[in-house]
């Protein structure tokens, strides 16, 4: 992908970005490393109390607005292809939520694989909707005013809890948030993907990222049930959805896809593309017109359906 490709206001910030591996065990184990040091250090944000929560396996961390929140929850679940990244990656969107519209935010510091997977972080995802329902009258929490919330490959597990929690009936999400959601895994195995060399997330990154979640290749004839939200038949009866997608995004096809297969389930799906926009845009360059722009949009779909305060 030519940087001429991108978006003006993004390109300063993308042309600095080199190829990284993230399919590479070496280059992966030392990011763990790292990562695992950063997570467990709390940063101060004003307006905002934080706190980690013990799961079975893995970890959460809460943030709650110091002033009196608006009594609604959000379960923010976090990208890296499903073998990077924790809990503290979030802490400035995650905060912010907080603090700007009200929200308790449990963050998941979900187990990653190749180590563990699946199912251990879809798992460790539906432990934390447990752990906000269970704590719903402490944090005072309506438990029918609780949206799920992912990013990238947080956005494909996000996808496929959500359907899990429809299965398993009872109360469930008023919403769902999907930010360049990794959806579909015979993506990965279109080798074709591997010549255009997306910007941050490229194909093979994505190849090895859904095998080492799968434990197999990827576009296998068939998958375990809630392992791949898009391979999932039926989508009638999922919460109402935000479907965000970058137009040079890897996964702009599969995202367009799944929003448009919700639609015609029925479900209420509004989808966003941001035009010439690579994956993460909004993490990588947060402070660009587009990011802002992407902020407002999905926080006013969360206004709307967690019934809160009109944002101005």
């Amino acid at each position: 992908m030519r940087i001429e490709e991108i978006h003006p206001q993004l390109r300063a910030a993308y042309r600095r970005i080199p190829a990284v591996p993230f399919h590479h065990p070496v280059f992966l184990a030392l990011v763990n490393v790292i990562q695992r040091f950063r997570s467990q250090r709390i940063r101060p944000f004003p307006g905002v109390t934080i706190c980690d929560e013990p799961l079975g396996q893995g970890m959460a961390r809460v943030y709650r607005p110091e002033a009196a929140g608006n009594g609604a929850g959000l379960i923010w679940i976090h990208g890296g292809g499903f073998i990077v990244g924790d809990r503290s990656i979030n802490d400035r969107e995650c905060a912010g939520l907080a603090r700007d519209l009200g929200l308790v935010v449990v963050s998941i510091d979900y187990r990653l694989a190749p180590k563990h997977p699946f199912p251990a972080a879809l798992d460790d995802c539906l432990e934390a909707w447990k752990l906000l329902q269970s704590k719903a009258d402490e944090w005072r929490v309506d438990r029918q005013r609780v949206a799920v919330l992912g990013q990238s490959a947080g956005g494909g597990l996000a996808a496929t809890l959500v359907q899990r929690i429809a299965d398993l009936g009872g109360i469930q999400p008023a919403a769902q948030v999907l930010l360049y959601p990794m959806l579909d895994d015979r993506t990965a195995a279109d080798r074709e993907l591997d010549l255009v060399k997306h910007r941050l997330w490229n194909n093979r990154n994505n190849r090895g990222g859904w095998q080492s979640y799968l434990g197999r290749a990827p576009g296998e004839d068939s998958v375990p049930r809630y392992a791949v939200a898009a391979r999932r038949e039926n989508l009638a009866g999922l919460p109402p959805a935000w479907v965000g997608t970058g137009e040079r995004d890897l996964f702009y096809r599969e995202n367009c896809a799944y929003a448009e297969r919700l639609q015609s389930a029925g479900v209420p799906c509004e989808l966003y593309v941001v035009p010439q926009a690579p994956h993460a845009f909004d993490m990588i360059v947060p402070e660009a017109p587009v990011s802002q722009s992407w902020l407002l949009r999905y926080c006013r779909f969360l206004q709307e359906q967690l019934r809160l305060p009109v944002i101005p």
